[in-house]
Formats: C-alpha cells, structure tokens, sequence
C-alpha cells in the first residue's frame, strides 16, 4: 500500500504538471479562488478514483471533488485531487495532491506532493515523516517571539472573526504566513520550516495526510479545544508540540 500511494500521488502531480501554466483561461479563476474548481481538479479526481477502484475495489472513498463513495468501512482514501487550485489557476507552484489512508479509524499512510517544487512528502504511522526519502523532523523553536507560523482561513468565509484571529496571534511571533496549500503548508510544518500552521473550518481532505506528517515528525495536531484531530470539518492547530499550549491559548476563544 506504501507503494501504491507513493505512485499514485506521484503519477497525479506528473499530470498536473503537463498542463501547468498551460491554460491561460485560468487566470479568470484568481477572482474567486476560493470557490474554483477546475477542469484540472475534476480530471486529476477520477485519475485517482479510477486507480484505487482498480486496486483496492473494496475501500471506501472521501474527495473533495466528489463526495463519499461507500464500501468496506474499515478502509477509507482521503483525496484532495488538486490542493491549492487558486494557485494553480494562477501559475504559482505552491499547490499539492494531498492523499491519506485511514484504516479502522487511524491515518495509516499520508502523501503530500507538490511537484512544481519537486518536493515528496511521505508518512507512515509509527515509521516517521519523510520528505524525498529524507526524514524530517518538527522545528525545536520553543518560544512564541521567535516562531514563524502558517495560517490559511480554510473554509472560513468570516473575515471579521479570521481578522480577529489574525489580531491575536500576529504581534507575538515573527511573522505568519498564507501558502495558498494546506497541504504544503502542513507539510512545512513537519519539515521545521515553521513552528505551527492554524485554520479555520477546513475540510478533511485538505489536511488528513498532514496531520500523520506533523504527529510522525514529532509534532501535535489538534482543535482549538486541545481534542485530537477527527474526520470533520473544523478550526486545528498543527505544532512542533513545544509551542502549542502557547498558541491554543491564543485561539481557545476564536
């Protein structure tokens, strides 16, 4: 299965990539990137499908693009097809395909690949968090005024309470910043590229595979109540540990 994943995440950002900066009637989407969805994510979507039907008939599916398609209920394939589709449409390379295999309710495996910058993040439950065959580690940063943190308002369309969240968080570090990717951007996390990543009511699909980076890479992942990461959509905090009862401190009342 670590092979088959490995694969399949890889064969869809090769895609993706053959038709990167190709289409310029994408730069329309830039206006409303956060609803876009484009052909690109429809078409890497079946890609995926089609090959985990093909493999693991039996294993239930979660997509962005497409739903729920139930089967076994012990297996489930957690897919976001094109993770970062404002980026995309708008020729910047920080987007990702983002896959994850949760098993009796636990993340097994989690892929992350942005292949515009060439970068492979793998996860292993109990095997540690790997970025192209290299192992990483979360940052050893332990104090707030010292941190650089990541944050993308996920599915959030109140600007009011993500400026007030912004407001408390943004004076005490040294600087927060907005990939456009959940995937990248937890992926920067387990790679100690930054002390925390924090969003609002984002979705499954975009962050199941991180969450197994960031806990496998030593790091912790939780709601803004300090409850561990479940199968819905939701405020979370992704950490290098040492600095997340500071930072959900800050977030508790968001």
């Amino acid at each position: 299965m670590k092979e088959f994943i490995v694969d399949l995440t890889k064969e869809a950002g090769s895609v993706l990539m053959d038709h990167f900066r190709q289409d310029q009637r994408l730069i329309s989407l830039r206006s409303t990137a956060k609803d876009a969805a484009t052909k690109y994510d429809r078409l890497i979507d079946q890609f995926i499908i089609e090959k985990i039907r093909a493999t693991y008939p039996e294993h239930s599916l979660l997509t962005e693009e497409s739903g729920y398609h139930a089967a076994n209920p012990d297996w489930l394939w957690i897919v976001d097809s094109l993770d970062g589709t404002g980026n995309f449409a708008n020729q910047n390379p920080f987007f990702s395909v983002c896959i994850a295999l949760v098993y009796k309710g636990e993340l097994t495996l989690g892929a992350i690949y942005a292949p515009a910058i060439d970068e492979f993040y793998l996860a292993e439950r109990g095997k540690g968090a790997y970025l192209n065959q290299q192992r990483i580690l979360v940052s050893n940063i332990g104090e707030l005024q010292k941190s650089y943190l990541f944050y993308c308002e996920g599915g959030d369309k109140n600007r009011g309470r993500t400026g007030t969240i912004l407001n408390k968080v943004y004076p005490k570090v040294i600087d927060i910043r907005k990939l456009g990717s959940a995937g990248i951007e937890t992926a920067w996390v387990a790679a100690g590229r930054g002390e925390a990543y924090f969003t609002t009511k984002i979705e499954p699909w975009d962050i199941a595979p991180g969450v197994l980076l960031v806990l496998e890479a030593g790091g912790q992942v939780t709601d803004f109540t300090g409850k561990p990461w479940q199968q819905e959509r939701g405020d979370f905090l992704f950490s290098n540990k040492k600095m997340h009862s500071t930072i959900l401190e800050l977030l508790h009342e968001a």
